[in-house]
């Protein structure tokens, strides 16, 4: 379970996030939406320690991670291109994580092999760099190397930008396929309403860094989404 108590963020004088409390239990595939600004992507940095809170805390599965690096091995998250290591080939990058997460080369190599349509022949065996490829097979590599070793909270960062629509339609049903299979806690930020609410069974609203919302999905909540988006 991740618990979110009293977290802020300032920058100066400016409060971009705060949040007085927030629960995400296990196995849950969770939703984060809201306009540019709204504070999806600092959460998210707070929940890998990548920045520090101003006030409260984040605890994933019982260890504060501004205070602990013990939630790290269960943990993976996919960001932006800045988590690649741009010199490397795909298949370098994959082993570097494969080896971090106790994998040998032959164990990562089967684990891939599942991903051969969402990879579309454009990642593994073209011997170019990560930083060479497009946008969108950064994206690919990322999310991919984000999975390898079966972590139990992924963190994904609007995963559907970029990437073409046979590829979207792909990740969600991964996505889906990921809680259901694995029991693993899935927090996925998106500015696509329709994607987001196919693929999380809870979705919470930020609007300048506050909860405004806090929905269980149901065949209503596209429509609540579009109904408080369009104000």
């Amino acid at each position: 379970m991740i618990i979110t108590s009293e977290l802020s963020k300032k920058y100066g004088e400016n409060t971009v996030l705060t949040i007085e409390s927030l629960e995400i239990p296990k196995g849950q595939s969770f939703g984060l939406v809201g306009n540019n600004g709204a504070g999806k992507t600092t959460y998210f940095n707070l929940l890998l320690d990548l920045i520090k809170p101003t006030t409260g805390n984040v605890i994933n599965n019982n260890i504060q991670v501004n205070t602990s690096e013990d939630w790290k091995p269960f943990t993976a998250a996919f960001i932006d291109e800045s988590f690649l290591i741009g010199y490397l080939t795909p298949e370098e990058y994959f082993y570097f994580i494969g080896e971090l997460r106790g994998l040998k080369k032959a164990d990562v190599d089967v684990f891939l092999t599942q991903f051969e349509e969402i990879f579309n022949d454009e990642i593994l065996g073209g011997k170019k760099y990560l930083r060479d490829l497009s946008k969108g097979n950064q994206k690919k590599a990322g999310i991919v190397a984000a999975l390898i070793g079966d972590p139990e909270v992924i963190i994904l960062d609007e995963p559907f930008a970029n990437l073409d629509p046979t590829t979207q339609i792909r990740l969600k049903k991964l996505l889906k396929d990921l809680t259901v299979n694995s029991n693993a806690t899935v927090l996925i930020s998106s500015h696509d309403l329709g994607h987001i609410t196919e693929v999380c069974e809870r979705i919470v609203v930020l609007d300048k860094g506050v909860v405004v919302k806090d929905i269980e999905t149901s065949a209503a909540t596209l429509k609540e989404l579009e109904a408080y988006f369009s104000v």
